[in-house]
């Protein structure tokens, strides 16, 4: 221990509180006390606050005491206040709808142009037209006047009082349709039914409602009345195509709105309410049945009396005769589709919307494939309980000559060649034996086994029921055993079969699954069509396509397949090629599609048939044709046993034999020239056979074929330009043309 004094100065000991603690600094007191006036400050404010609040609230309560009203009266100032709450609400919320309706009105909206197309088969001839029939260069003030009294009898009789909402003529209609039980009276007036013409569409929501009224409103405020009514006479949907009246008139009557007369008129005013149900062309009875409804509305509204309207009720309209039987309406239904997605892809800058459009169409295939359908199922539908069928016939580049959709466009108009999605059976194995060919293990003459298979739970059996034991590949494709096509999945892997599949031209999911090989996916009648054609080009790539090239109606090229299509690429070796055509050529000379079998030219092909047998296919090649057909029910009913080698095969051969007439054979690839097969006596009898009023002309070549359409072009344009001014001194002789005379 050190004791060594220091010279530290003595230090003072602070003194402390009872408790322990220090006493507060002078500046702790101090901010104490500022604090405690701040807290002091602030109960105060909020309690001298609350004496004014209760104060004032008094005085309020007092002062409204004086209009406080009692018994009835307050029941109904209540009711008028919560329907102004209400009804502001509502307000609100309808116009939060109607901003979206709005914005559509950006756009230039008086200038939009719906598309225009006129369709010519191969060879240059008009196979008839989609889009829009529309002329709008009828003034109002030439439009009859029994017409336009018509039209407002019926669709909005207070048109030049309302403000673009006929509210009596919306409650009017709510009433008897509820007496009615059923709509039986539309609500909406005349400039409602533009606005939703003009800016929305058909379906029947609360939404579009609101939005329908507020876009009433704003067309009024932004349009005369006869503003209003000529745009709703020049763009209502009038059925066959055609927009507006007067192209209706041109269609239905062959003449311009300017010249109908009353019975006339009657029956295009009845076509704004449901122009599919009441168009001439389609039900005459119905339009006549509906043209009289609008004839009474002329009397009840007192726009005409009955004496004025008796010639017309003893003589109804008689429209022009519009029977499309022999038009190809599956075919042009498919093309337009394709022109919409070539337009589409054209430049924004690009405002055209009319055009003309050359398609691959052969008419007399496409009328031997209809008749051949029809008959078809007329003679043996019964027997085999079948009701429907679609066929597609294509060059093996993929140019669609012949498209049947079902068997009756006017009964039904869903395309089941390119819509409906059917699974394939048997007719896809040849994705299989493709798949397994290019892995390299396997040519047409390896030995495989056909013999009993389970994966998990599922075992699959052949058509008999019975095994073949040790046999070639080649017969195993040959006679469809179903067992060796589920092998040979097993063994090179199910994804290989798709992927191939998917690059073929099938565009539809393929789910992988056990019963995949056996065609237990869903693919369309146009895809299997471009998936063979990839064996009958020489195993390119196939783009199937109606459109051959488009113009403007002055000749302007806008589109060309040869110029702007897909590119083809290689997808399946020349060798792959050499061994799976012979295969398929097998099926149909020793196989399960002998009935496809034509005179003169090799058949290869695969027969298809399901489950249950609800569906039924052939779907073969030659070196000029591909057809794909399929037979069944669209509510996916069974069949009676009916199976790809018989209907399906009969038809097909009934189609392509009659292609095959008066043109040059082309040999198919991997076959070479070998030479096509002798027909049996019922074979050959079956391939005389000729479809009635049907003759095959010689075919055109593409190049002939261009060449003819382009001196159409040239034609139209000599025609068109003006004609030369004789040279001085030079008197033409007598009916001689200046036009091009150097």
């Amino acid at each position: 221990m050190n004791d060594t004094p220091t010279n530290d100065p003595p230090q003072e000991t602070p003194r402390t509180s009872a408790g322990g603690k220090a006493p507060p600094s002078a500046f702790g007191r101090r901010l104490r006390h500022v604090l405690l006036a701040i807290d002091s400050w602030i109960d105060s404010s909020i309690y001298s606050g609350g004496v004014s609040l209760r104060s004032s609230w008094d005085s309020f309560v007092a002062f409204t005491e004086r209009f406080n009203v009692q018994g009835p009266a307050r029941r109904v100032i209540s009711l008028a206040s919560e329907a102004m709450t209400w009804g502001a609400v509502g307000a609100v919320l309808m116009l939060a709808l109607a901003v979206p309706a709005f914005q559509e009105t950006s756009d230039d909206w008086l200038k939009r142009a719906e598309l225009s197309v006129t369709f010519l088969d191969r060879y240059g001839n008009i196979i008839g037209e989609r889009g829009i029939r529309h002329n709008d260069t009828v003034p109002l003030e030439e439009f009859p006047d029994h017409l336009i009294k018509a039209v407002l009898a019926t669709e909005d009789r207070r048109f030049y009082e309302h403000f673009g909402i006929d509210i009596p003529g919306t409650f009017r209609a709510v009433l008897s349709n509820a007496r009615a039980g059923g709509v039986v009276q539309g609500g909406s007036s005349l400039t409602q039914q533009l606005a939703k013409n003009l800016f929305l569409s058909n379906e029947r929501t609360l939404e579009r409602k609101i939005k329908e009224a507020f876009l009433a409103l704003w067309l009024e405020f932004h349009l005369t009345k006869n503003q209003i009514l000529k745009l709703y006479l020049d763009r209502a949907y009038m059925g066959g195509g055609a927009f507006g009246v007067d192209a209706a008139s041109q269609y239905y009557f062959g003449k311009s709105a300017r010249e109908v007369n009353m019975a006339e008129a009657a029956m295009l005013a009845g076509l704004f309410k449901a122009p599919s149900k009441f168009a001439p062309h389609i039900n005459l009875p119905a339009a006549r049945g509906r043209a009289s409804v609008v004839l009474d509305n002329l009397v009840d509204a007192g726009f005409m009396t009955e004496g004025q309207v008796f010639g017309a009720r003893r003589n109804p309209a008689t429209p022009v005769d519009r029977k499309q039987d022999d038009l190809p309406e599956y075919y042009l239904d498919y093309a337009f589709d394709q022109v919409k997605q070539i337009v589409d892809a054209l430049p924004k800058s690009y405002a055209e919307r009319s055009f003309i459009v050359r398609t691959a169409l052969d008419p007399n295939i496409q009328k031997a494939a209809d008749t051949a359908i029809r008959d078809s199922l007329r003679q043996f539908g019964k027997d085999y309980g079948a009701k429907q069928s679609a066929m597609v016939v294509m060059e093996p580049n993929g140019s669609v000559r012949a498209m049947v959709g079902g068997r009756d466009y006017g009964e039904s108009q869903f395309n089941r060649a390119t819509d409906a999605l059917r699974q394939p059976g048997s007719s896809f194995k040849p994705f299989v034996y493709t798949a397994a060919l290019m892995t390299g293990k396997y040519k047409p003459s390896t030995i495989v086994v056909d013999g009993p298979i389970c994966i998990g739970n599922w075992c699959p059996q052949n058509y008999g029921r019975s095994y073949a034991g040790s046999i070639t590949l080649i017969n195993a494709l040959t006679r469809s055993l179903n067992t060796v096509a589920v092998k040979l999945a097993e063994n090179i892997g199910r994804g290989r079969i798709v992927d191939l599949a998917h690059a073929m031209g099938l565009k539809t999911e393929l789910k992988i699954t056990r019963a995949l090989p056996l065609g237990a996916a869903e693919v369309t009648v146009v895809d299997m069509a471009t998936a063979y054609s990839v064996f009958a080009s020489g195993g390119y790539s196939v783009d199937p396509h109606a459109v051959v090239d488009m113009r403007t109606p002055n000749g302007e090229p806008v589109w060309s397949f040869a110029q702007n299509g897909p590119k083809p690429k290689e997808l399946i070796p020349p060798d792959i090629i050499a061994m799976i055509n012979p295969m398929l050529n097998s099926v149909v000379e020793n196989g399960t599609g002998r009935r496809a079998m034509i005179p003169g030219t090799k058949v290869s092909g695969k027969t298809g048939t399901t489950n249950a047998y609800r569906d039924a296919w052939f779907v073969g090649f030659t070196g000029n044709y591909v057809g794909a057909i399929w037979f069944g029910n669209d509510d996916y009913q069974s069949t009676r046993k009916m199976t790809g080698g018989s209907l399906p095969a009969m038809t097909w051969q009934k189609v392509m034999a009659f292609a095959h007439q008066g043109i040059e054979m082309k040999p198919t690839p991997g076959l070479g020239n070998q030479p096509a097969p002798v027909l049996d006596g019922a074979a050959a009898q079956a391939s005389a056979l000729q479809i009635e009023g049907i003759q095959r002309p010689v075919t055109l070549s593409p190049a002939s074929a261009e060449r003819l359409m382009g001196l159409s072009v040239r034609l139209k344009e000599a025609a068109s330009s003006p004609p030369r001014r004789p040279t001085a001194g030079v008197t033409p002789a007598p009916g001689a043309s200046l036009v091009g005379s150097n």
